[in-house]
């Protein structure tokens, strides 16, 4: 029986003000990665969304950035690995004071990509989840797109789990197109359904030039704060249901 997990970025309120319709996706994943302070949240956001996911059967994980609310976490920041490490350590520590059993990690935006590349800042990265590994007692995966952070998590001891997005535009090389781009936003259900039923099942992607990008993703996402978000993650769970495609959290 073929199995994924299908995960959102939720919990992402703004001066209060939530930037997606939690409560019907999560609903719908099976693991939910929570903004934790960084690029938004708070500790009310978190307990909220603790609290959901508890009820609605999703698993919890940390969503962390670089510390730039007001660019949502889209712009990269030069930050001295000891520093990234601390930031990342203490967002990890607020999600948990909110009452998280944290299962995973998955970076957000602007860092999320850094790190495909930038070994130091992937190195703080992973070693920040490594130390918060340390205290929980059991491992806690890393979840994310490969290159750097892959071979990063791998140094420390952490399990690797390759995420697919599901309403993102990918250049032929797998990174993602970026969003400044055209072909960067996705936003039609059945196109995305349509995808997530190939990535569960050829494990490829289509890329934006048309060529087929090989994925072993164990997670797929669909972006919380899209416009389309809902319609896409009901189309997507649907899809996948109706080719006996199991949604369950890896973690």
């Amino acid at each position: 029986m073929v199995s994924i997990d299908l995960n959102a970025d939720l919990g992402e309120t703004v001066d209060g003000v939530p930037t997606a319709d939690d409560e019907a996706m999560f609903a719908v994943v099976s693991s939910a990665s929570i903004a934790c302070g960084g690029h938004a949240g708070d500790a009310a956001s978190m307990r909220a969304s603790i609290e959901r996911a508890a009820r609605l059967g999703a698993a919890v994980g940390a969503h962390p950035s670089y510390p730039d609310r007001a660019n949502f976490g889209r712009v990269a920041f030069d930050l001295d690995p000891l520093e990234l490490r601390s930031l990342v350590t203490a967002q990890l520590d607020a999600l948990r004071a909110a009452g998280a059993d944290i299962r995973y990690v998955k970076p957000h935006g602007a860092l999320y990509n850094r790190i495909v590349a930038d070994r130091r800042q992937a190195d703080a990265v992973a070693a920040a989840v490594a130390t918060f590994a340390g205290a929980v007692g059991r491992p806690v995966p890393v979840l994310g797109l490969g290159g750097a952070i892959r071979d990063a998590a791998d140094e420390h001891g952490l399990p690797f789990v390759q995420e697919a997005f599901l309403d993102r535009g990918y250049r032929a090389d797998g990174t993602l197109v970026p969003r400044t781009e055209p072909g960067a936003l996705l936003d039609d259900p059945a196109k995305v359904a349509q995808r997530a039923v190939m990535l569960a099942r050829a494990r490829v992607v289509m890329a934006h030039d048309g060529s087929v990008v090989p994925v072993a993703a164990a997670s797929l996402c669909v972006h919380g704060d899209s416009p389309a978000a809902v319609a896409m993650a009901r189309a997507v769970r649907a899809a996948l249901d109706a080719n006996d495609i199991v949604v369950r959290a890896p973690w």
